[in-house]
């Protein structure tokens, strides 16, 4: 157990780790800062309308003027002039100086926001998703004992430095500890953003061994950190020496840059990516706001790549644990061609309570959404448990009884049906006798009746009223049979 903490230590470490060292060749470098040209002054252009009433000419104004240039468009320039002090917040948002706990919340989590996402916030508090999820908040210092630093364990399942390996056939490999933006609900802290660089070579190689000794491994996930900040020859390198092995059947690629970056999807970036197919990419968006015009254009050319694209959402209180939000988000989704992928209950890590919903509300809005969504659009809702359990699908009861003859299951209506188990000529199996009054689920189980229909269904309304028209009986005439 200590050994693998201390490898999971070594993405962090300006050393590299000891089987590295001893010839230290210049590729064994531990750190390979992002690849982004010198840094580019912010041009004063004319004034363009903004969501805040501030003062003219404003920090503000000047980076929201930028959408007008060459500069918005390249991801670069976004992750060179990302705010990343509560100094620049302060220049961008003066109303936020009386906003108690700002500065200790920043100095205890990592701070960076690109101009992309900080264009998309419409109110300084919170009820709005955009500045929920990017701007420090005093809640995040609320600290109870049940809440780690690493609440999934991923360090003690890390044989090798930046390796995770939990499940028999998939490893998930940190690629980077750097994002473009640092979400306040960020699982990995420990690591996202407390020093930003990409992985070594030395470290790379050690996990192209690792998997060519565990052919049992079929399924790589790239993640970090988010591997779309790399500069397009550091990650190459990466999918390079992952497809190397011959026992590696599908990659993955985890990313929020469609989401706050979305310029980074451009035309070297995905040529790039077409030449280790299969190749498979989840983002992460987790409100409508986050669906703009501009993250829609990186999700088709993601698509248009021929890219399967999914998304990882995760369940934040008062950001979209409504249903009808929720609802609207993965509706937005489909019409994007992104599959609902994962609804994440939030996980059990340092300064995130405040975002923590009952587990009680996810499975109300899986209740919701069933019905009224295809099976296309609804995500599985899962709990990644604590102590590295991994993830655990959480949905509500519609398995109601069962018998040896019958088992009764509800749907989203409340309607009862029995679903008749194989039938075996020779069973011997007898229900006890009962009285003919006795009815409900049991009059089910034991196949006495079939259905029972729920008194307030708009369907089952629709159905009666064709019946009565046709002057036609049938089964939704008696509520009971």
């Amino acid at each position: 157990m200590n050994s693998a903490r201390a490898a999971s230590q070594v993405l962090l470490e300006t050393e590299e780790p000891p089987s590295c060292k001893k010839e230290e060749p210049p590729s064994c470098s531990s750190e390979e800062p992002l690849s982004c040209p010198p840094e580019e002054p912010i041009s004063c252009l004319p004034e363009i309308p903004s969501p805040f009433s501030l003062q003219s000419e404003s920090q503000l104004d000047l980076l929201l003027a930028q959408r007008k240039t060459a500069n918005w468009l390249d991801w670069r320039w976004q992750m060179r002039h990302r705010i990343t002090t509560v100094a620049q917040l302060l220049d961008f948002f003066p109303e936020l100086r009386s906003q108690i706990g700002l500065s200790d919340a920043a100095a205890k989590f990592p701070l960076a926001i690109t101009p992309y996402y900080l264009s998309l916030i419409r109110s300084l508090d919170g009820t709005d998703p955009v500045f929920m999820q990017a701007v420090p908040q005093i809640q995040e210092l609320y600290d109870p004992p049940f809440l780690k630093n690493d609440p999934l364990e991923e360090d003690e399942d890390m044989p090798v430095p930046g390796l995770v390996h939990r499940y028999p056939d998939r490893a998930l490999v940190l690629a980077t500890t750097t994002c473009s933006m640092y979400c306040r609900h960020c699982t990995r802290k420990r690591i996202a953003g407390s020093r930003e660089f990409t992985i070594s070579t030395c470290q790379l190689d050690a996990i192209t061994l690792y998997l060519r000794q565990h052919p049992e491994i079929h399924d790589v996930i790239i993640s970090g950190g988010d591997p779309f900040t790399m500069a397009t020859p550091s990650l190459e390198r990466v999918l390079q020496a992952i497809r190397s092995v011959p026992t590696v059947d599908i990659i993955r690629i985890g990313t929020r840059t469609p989401v706050v970056m979305p310029m980074r999807i451009n035309t070297e970036l995905t040529r790039m990516l077409r030449k280790y197919q299969p190749l498979w990419i989840n983002t992460h968006f987790n409100h409508p706001q986050e669906l703009t015009p501009d993250a829609g254009e990186a999700c088709a050319r993601l698509v248009d790549a021929g890219f399967p694209l999914g998304n990882q959402s995760v369940l934040l209180r008062g950001i979209n644990d409504a249903p009808e939000v929720m609802e609207q988000l993965l509706r937005g989704l489909v019409k994007n061609r992104i599959r609902p992928y994962y609804m994440f209950q939030c996980d059990l890590v340092r300064g995130v309570e405040h975002f923590r919903t009952p587990i009680s509300r996810g499975i109300e809005m899986m209740e919701y959404l069933r019905g009224r969504l295809s099976g296309l659009a609804i995500p599985a809702y899962v709990v990644d448990a604590p102590h590295g359990g991994g993830k655990i699908p959480v949905l509500p009861n519609y398995l109601v009884s069962q018998s040896p003859t019958h088992t009764v299951l509800r749907n989203f209506e409340g309607m009862l049906v029995n679903y008749p188990e194989p039938h075996l000529p020779h069973s011997t199996y007898v229900h006890s006798a009962v009285t003919e009054t006795a009815g409900g689920v049991w009059s089910l189980a034991a196949g006495r009746n079939s259905v029972l229909v729920p008194e307030s269904s708009g369907r089952h309304e629709r159905r009666l009223h064709k019946h009565t028209v046709n002057g036609e009986t049938g089964l939704f005439a008696d509520r009971s049979i």
